[in-house]
Order: C-alpha cells, then sequence, then structure tokens
C-alpha cells in the first residue's frame, strides 16, 4: 500500500552543519518544508522506502535497481557531517519489481553498491532526523530512456506495490535548471527559469500529459535533474487518488529547488 509520495531537492547545503549561515538564510522556506515532509514522512509510518536518485548508477538505456543487502553513506565530503547512515535493503520488493519489469519488457539492470549518493542522503537526512522508526530502502536510478518509458516504469511499481501488505514510500529526488542565473553552475540559459515555471505549474494542475510532452529540446536546454525521477513517480501514482500540494520553490543560486507533498487520498 503506497501510504507516502514526495518531491524532495538534494542540496546538501540545506543541512545545517554543511550549508553556511549566509547560504542558509536564502532557502528558509525549502528548510522548512523538507521538515514538513519529514513530518508527514513520520506520521505516514513507512516500512519500505523507494528513493529514486538522478545521481545514483545512472544507464542510457536501462534502469537501474540496487541490490546491495544494505546502504550506508554520509555527507562528509561536502562538509561538517560525520554521521553514518545506514539502511537495509528491501530484497524481496526488488525482485518483484525486476520481474514485473521483464514481464513487460522494462530493461532493467541491478548493480551492487553500497555507498549511497548525496542525491538520496540530502533527503533521506530529513526523513531519518525526524522519523525514528526503521525503514528498509530501495535504491532505484532512472535512464535517458524516452519519458514515457520512464512513467511506464513507475506504472510496475505501482503494481509491485498494490500487491505488497507493506507501508511504502516513494521520494522522487531532483533539482529543477541548473541554468536559471547568470552566477548559476551550469550557466545561464532563458530556457532555466521557463522550464521550472512550466513544470511547477503543470504539476499544480495534474496535468500529466502536458509534462509527458515537454519539449526535449526545452528540457536540455533547462539544465534539470528532477524530471526523469518525477516521471517515474507520477506513473507511480497513475489511477490512484492524489492531489499535489507545492509546498515551496527557490533557486537563490541558479538551481531550483521544489519540495512538493503528494496527498493521497
Amino acid at each position: 500500500m503506497l501510504t507516502f509520495a514526495a518531491i524532495t531537492p538534494h542540496p546538501p547545503l540545506i543541512i545545517p552543519t554543511i550549508g553556511k549561515p549566509e547560504d542558509l538564510k536564502l532557502v528558509p522556506n525549502t528548510i522548512k518544508e523538507m521538515e514538513k515532509i519529514s513530518e508527514i514522512f513520520h506520521k505516514s509510518k513507512v516500512e519500505t522506502l523507494i528513493l529514486i536518485s538522478p545521481h545514483g548508477p545512472l544507464q542510457f538505456n536501462q534502469f537501474t535497481i540496487n541490490q546491495s543487502p544494505s546502504f550506508q553513506g554520509n555527507l562528509n565530503n561536502f562538509g561538517d557531517f560525520e554521521t553514518e547512515f545506514i539502511y537495509r535493503n528491501d530484497r524481496e520488493l526488488i525482485k518483484t519489481i525486476e520481474k514485473n519489469c521483464k514481464k513487460e519488457k522494462i530493461p532493467t539492470r541491478t548493480v551492487d553498491i553500497f555507498e549511497l549518493d548525496h542525491g538520496s542522503l540530502v533527503p533521506l537526512y530529513f526523513l531519518s532526523n525526524k522519523s525514528k522508526h526503521e525503514f528498509k530502502l530501495v535504491h532505484l536510478a532512472f535512464s535517458f530512456l524516452d519519458f514515457k518509458t520512464h512513467f511506464n516504469f513507475g506504472k510496475i511499481i505501482q503494481s509491485t506495490i498494490k500487491d505488497s501488505p507493506k507501508k511504502i514510500g516513494i521520494v522522487a529526488s531532483g533539482d529543477l535548471s541548473h541554468r536559471s542565473t547568470m552566477s548559476a553552475p551550469g550557466g545561464y540559459s532563458p530556457e532555466g527559469k521557463k522550464f521550472d515555471k512550466k513544470l511547477i505549474d503543470l504539476m499544480g494542475k495534474k496535468d500529466i500529459k502536458g509534462i509527458l510532452n515537454l519539449d526535449l529540446d526545452f528540457v536540455e536546454a533547462a539544465g534539470e535533474c528532477g524530471l526523469r525521477s518525477l516521471l517515474i513517480l507520477l506513473g507511480a501514482l497513475d489511477g490512484l487518488n492524489w492531489k499535489p500540494e507545492i509546498l515551496s520553490y527557490e533557486a537563490p543560486f541558479g538551481v531550483g529547488y521544489l519540495v512538493a507533498n503528494i496527498k493521497l487520498e
């Protein structure tokens, strides 16, 4: 049963011991709403969290499922952060996802990688910080196949969740455009702000068709990293009764940080 779903950014600088005080002051809403997401997660009592990260082991023409028995990671490469996160994998769930993907001819590969990337660790920091109950982790990475295939991969995840008696959550980790200001890390593109506004508007309206039909050149010009994570999440929500709750959007460093809760009704 799906009991929790969210869209989160993953900049390490929103973590208080990593971000400089002057930087933290520029993202107050992102931090506040990530803490709200963590409270919602805690109340949902998720037993297994499916996390889709843009910084996982990507493969161009296959989705990646991490089959490591457990995961570990920290963010000390980014600053003052020595806490080690450790999670057990839900091997039973990933075997079912693999089986269903083969049946529907969705290309996947498995890897055995113990270390978690920052695209996973930043949202996990907030979720684990508030929620003291233990949960298993399923770590996935998207591909560069077409948008519809990502949506269909999400639908397979949904069917897997329906057949499971566990309380399951999904997090689509990803930042939006990396090119929305002159000082942006990806360089400036006028499409950056346009993309972020367009995607947020479409998501707020639940215009799934509009998101699936976004022009690929437009998307690439924006320099985003979260769209494909979102497409998988949308596939997992297909046919369910849900409502998007856009909590915050900030882009003070030229990278769009979107925090959104998915209300499951």
